[in-house]
């Protein structure tokens, strides 16, 4: 499971940085201590059997795509096709979740990085709704700021039904995780 964001301290809980919010707090819930490479951070863990690693890249959201290749060179026992990629959507409403099993990279940057440097759109994808940049703000400007302090409770709970859904596709694959996920009542 890939987590995209930037990182450093400046982007810590801004709304580009969802997804490294959801890897913290999966790997809480699962006891895992993430440890540094050169271009990654990972945790590893074991759920019902399996063996599965939270990756958050150590590169800034436009190159993620480098990290994740470097990645799997690393571990040829592991595919495009195993991963689950957990990114941010300004154009998604706060606390919509999209779950699907590949796709384009709907303009966001870090997608695109993944899929150029993966050579491949099939891999899965869990977007979350940061919200609509506001009337004539600048969308680099909108994904780098914080969430407001009435966003805040909404993205909690956003992170917590993000992490289910990672277990959930861990444990039951990417089809009963959609099923599940997916629709009107889901979001």
């Amino acid at each position: 499971m890939v987590g995209l964001g930037n990182p450093g301290r400046r982007y810590l809980h801004t709304r580009h940085n969802i997804g490294f919010m959801v890897l913290d707090r999966l790997a809480d819930d699962v006891k895992a201590r993430f440890k540094s490479q050169r271009l990654f951070e990972y945790a590893q863990f074991n759920l019902e059997g399996e063996s599965y690693v939270l990756i958050k890249p150590t590169t800034y959201m436009n190159k993620s795509g480098e990290a994740i290749q470097a990645f799997l060179a690393a571990h040829s026992e592991c595919s495009a096709a195993d991963l689950l990629v957990v990114s941010d959507d300004v154009n998604l409403p706060l606390g919509a979740k999209r779950l699907r099993a590949q796709g384009s990279s709907g303009g966001h940057r870090g997608l695109e990085s993944v899929i150029e440097h993966l050579g491949t759109q099939a891999f899965a994808r869990l977007r979350l709704g940061v919200g609509l940049a506001g009337d004539g703000q600048v969308l680099e400007e909108h994904v780098l700021d914080s969430f407001t302090k009435a966003e805040e409770v909404h993205c909690r709970t956003l992170v917590e039904a993000a992490k289910d859904i990672c277990l959930d596709w861990a444990k039951e694959g990417i089809e009963a995780a959609m099923n599940r996920h997916n629709g009107p009542s889901a979001s």
